[in-house]
């Protein structure tokens, strides 16, 4: 198994948050591909106090070698205070796919 790429999954407050972070991470190669999916609802508590809100979900392709980068990129543009940034790795998955991913993500 080849753990070279990765899924980040990272929820924004609304679509001009969510399109600002997916068009810098692709301008900055930090990611081969993002895909926006509006209309999602959280449920979560945050100090304390019970919160549902509408949100966007980021799913983001990039390598794991970009991952640091990629993450810092998250955090300096992101207006939450404790901004959701979840990694899964790829286990597997369509090689010539996989390829494009590494060829797109500049190196870090």
């Amino acid at each position: 198994m080849n753990h070279d790429c990765c899924v980040v999954l990272n929820t924004c407050p609304d679509a001009n948050s969510a399109e600002k972070i997916a068009r810098a991470l692709i301008e900055r190669k930090l990611a081969a591909c993002v895909n926006i999916l509006p209309g999602l609802r959280s449920v979560y508590t945050w100090k304390g106090v019970y919160k549902s809100a509408e949100e966007q979900l980021l799913i983001i392709k990039t390598t794991t070698a970009a991952y640091s980068a990629l993450e810092q990129a998250i955090l300096e543009l992101h207006p939450y205070e404790l901004p959701e940034i979840i990694t899964v790795p790829l286990v597997a998955g369509l090689p010539a796919y996989l390829a494009w991913i590494k060829q797109t993500t500049a190196p870090i």
